[in-house]
């Protein structure tokens, strides 16, 4: 038996994206599937000047920080690993194993971070940069939204 699904059903699974700040959403049932993305590959921060707003997904899962707070960071040479996804954040590949890394392990490009489980499938985060995990942000088992702080690096000089 064939689902059928009309574009009036479509257009509102993508406002319940933008309405839920979702960037990826997968439907399968009785061998229909159906995949929506918005801005599938989150783009790299500006090395430029970053911006000193918090985001509202900053105030809403983290501590906010001070503008002080925030301008002692850039002095530390903090690098933030952010979640591009909407899911559950593991630091180990399984319950048995030690996590990736641990707070002041350093890390290379490339290199897994933890799992993140999004619809049934696991999906490895790697560091985009080489340096020193200084702050893990979320415990393992925990769900996470698009953009959540995951962990602080602190860059090689």
């Amino acid at each position: 038996m064939k689902t059928k699904i009309d574009y009036e059903e479509i257009n509102k699974l993508i406002n319940l994206l933008d309405e839920k700040n979702l960037a990826h959403f997968e439907l399968e049932v009785e061998g229909f599937k159906i995949k929506i993305s918005k801005n599938p590959q989150p783009s790299p921060p500006k090395e430029e000047e970053p911006s000193l707003q918090l985001s509202p997904q900053t105030q809403r899962n983290e501590n906010p920080l001070s503008l002080e707070s925030q301008i002692q960071e850039r002095k530390n040479n903090l690098h933030y690993i952010t979640s591009p996804m909407v899911g559950t954040f593991y630091r180990a590949p399984d319950p048995n194993s030690p996590p990736f890394v641990e707070m002041g392990d350093s890390v290379k490009k490339n290199q897994t971070l933890c799992i993140i489980e999004a619809m049934k499938l696991m999906n490895e985060i790697e560091s985009d940069v080489e340096g020193t995990i200084k702050a893990i942000y979320v415990e393992s088992g925990k769900p996470i939204e698009y953009g959540q702080k995951l962990f602080a690096i602190q860059l090689l000089s």
